[in-house]
């Protein structure tokens, strides 16, 4: 994905146009990189769970016990986006982080099971608040 194609979805996504399919493993992490290395104004730790909310239901989503917003699944991987940019250089892109991570562990969509179980991770609580790795801890 070229820089161009990351600032316009995470630019659709930030103003809730981007098209539900569009909003893949591959984007969600596309757009956490940008707004950490475009956007200092947003906190994204304290501010993607909102804006993912937000953007769950201006595309008919529900933010429940068992569907939409996910705030371990959110938190660990903007961890270890955030750990990604860090190992990167300075200036580094968001299609350049991107790509580094896509072609990381974190490019498979059940990287999360690494660290939690299946019977952990999909629960109410896990969905609603942050639920610590049952199987081994993330990495600092």
């Amino acid at each position: 994905m070229s820089d161009d194609e990351i600032d316009a979805l995470a630019t659709g996504f930030c103003d809730c146009t981007l098209p539900k399919a569009l909003w893949t493993h591959e984007a969600h992490f596309a757009t956490a990189l940008w707004l950490m290395l475009r956007r200092p104004d947003i906190r994204v730790e304290r501010d993607m769970p909102g804006m993912i909310r937000r953007y769950n239901e201006s595309v008919g989503g529900v933010n429940s016990d068992s569907s939409g917003y996910h705030e371990t699944i959110t938190q660990a991987s903007l961890h270890m986006a955030r750990r990604m940019v860090a190992d990167q250089p300075d200036g580094v892109t968001p299609a350049a982080a991107l790509a580094a991570l896509m072609a990381s562990p974190l490019g498979d969509k059940d990287w999360l099971f690494t660290y939690w179980s299946r019977d952990v991770l999909m629960t109410a609580q896990a969905r609603r608040d942050w639920v610590a790795p049952d199987r081994t801890p993330l990495p600092a």
